[in-house]
């Protein structure tokens, strides 16, 4: 019998405690020994469960019990789950995490604690959710020089985009049903202003390149400017919106990585990737395109990979598992100035032809859109692939002119 503990009993730590308690015989046979619950700490009571007498509102019952091997951190935030993993692994115990805010703020130190320790760190469940994306990186494509990853990493964002697309609501009426089918928070801030999806592609970054990313250094855009006409005109130049989370390898070593909106091909495998899932692509030198799909988050997705790394720590209790990355800097990333990229521009025209004539004259050789329906004193244009300052400095010398520019979304090469 392996002993294991839960820290936190909400959404995805009920979860996981539901799986190890109802897949029991499936997990013996996985391991060849039963994986048992021995403490859940949460600072609630829950005296209806059916595990009521394993819980404990101190944390120094896990710390100090040396019969619990494996640990899972099913808290969330920074505090007090960084403070209790560091003190978990300098005891020797592997912890197992679907905490993205903390892997991508402290995953470096976490993983070097956990190397001197001869203890496990993992946290599968922090990107894909249920989808599985940090195995398969670390041990399946690990012949592969990975070159790129990018996806759609938020499953909030894709459903309100998908709304605006299919359906033709505005952003806050999305945004709204969202909330009431529970797929969007209260305040949902961190989805809508691609925070989280920030956090997840710089862990993918830190695995894929072996140095830490830090959020803070990851230029990072939202879905909120993002308008019906916007959805119209990607429609006519064959694309749609999806939020992405992208990074790649420049050729002088530097990591190219943001989150922004940006208009995907309709042929492009993430294109078709809607609602609440997620879709993670990996470009590798051997491999090619291999894109992960599924739902990113929810309560028994996200659970089982949480019980996946609890197993795969099981398996390992007298060994590590080789999962490791340096600590990072922000010389590393390319300034996003730096960024090269064609973009969409949509403008607004009282004249249609004025507006496309100084563009030309500003930008060169633009594509213009050419929608179904003309949408009433707009236009909208594709710009050649430049430097980020220098679109930047030429969108303002368009406004110079009397053209406001009323949109400005990448051009996603996937």
């Amino acid at each position: 019998m392996i002993s294991v503990a839960i820290m936190g009993h909400g959404v995805v730590g009920s979860g996981v405690a539901e799986i190890i308690t109802t897949h029991k015989n499936k997990l013996f046979s996985s391991i060849g020994e039963e994986v048992y619950i021995k403490h859940i700490l949460d600072l609630r009571e829950f005296p209806d469960s059916p595990l009521a007498d394993r819980f404990t509102k101190n944390f120094d019952d896990i710390l100090n019990d040396v019969e619990v091997r494996v640990v899972a951190e099913v808290m969330g935030g920074i505090n007090p789950a960084y403070d209790y993993t560091k003190k978990l692994l300098k005891a020797g115990k592997s912890v197992v995490t679907s905490n993205k805010e903390l892997v991508a703020a402290k995953g470096a130190e976490l993983l070097a604690i956990a190397k001197e320790n001869n203890a496990n760190f993992l946290f599968e469940a922090s990107v894909g959710g249920g989808i599985p994306i940090i195995r398969p990186m670390n041990q399946c494509l690990v012949a592969n020089n990975v070159k790129e990853v990018a996806g759609i990493l938020n499953g909030t964002t894709n459903f309100i985009l998908t709304k605006m697309i299919d359906e033709g609501m505005n952003f806050d009426t999305a945004l709204k049903l969202a909330q009431d089918l529970g797929f969007a928070e209260r305040n949902p801030e961190a989805d809508v202003e691609g925070h989280d999806a920030c956090r997840k592609i710089c862990i993918l970054a830190s695995l894929a390149f072996g140095k830490h990313v830090y959020p803070d250094n990851v230029h990072t855009e939202g879905i909120t400017k993002i308008t019906l006409d916007d959805v119209k005109y990607a429609s006519a130049y064959k694309s749609v919106i999806k939020l992405i989370g992208k990074v790649k390898i420049l050729d002088d070593g530097k990591m190219d990585i943001l989150v922004a909106p940006m208009l995907i091909p309709k042929k492009s495998q993430l294109a078709n990737i809607d609602y609440e899932f997620n879709g993670i692509m990996v470009r590798g030198d051997c491999t090619g395109d291999v894109v992960f799909y599924g739902k990113g988050a929810g309560k028994l997705p996200t659970a089982s990979a949480v019980v996946a790394d609890i197993i795969d720590c099981c398996k390992h209790l007298k060994t590590r598992k080789y999962l490791f990355w340096a600590d990072g800097t922000n010389d590393s990333i390319l300034p996003y100035n730096e960024s090269e990229t064609a973009v969409y521009l949509r403008l607004s025209a009282e004249s249609k032809d004025n507006a496309i004539a100084k563009a030309k004259e500003v930008f060169g050789d633009v594509t213009v859109i050419e929608p179904k329906e003309e949408i009433a004193q707009t236009v909208a244009v594709v710009t050649p692939v430049l430097k980020i300052q220098e679109i930047e400095s030429k969108a303002s010398a368009l406004e110079s002119s009397g053209i406001n520019v009323l949109s400005k979304i990448r051009i996603g090469d996937l």
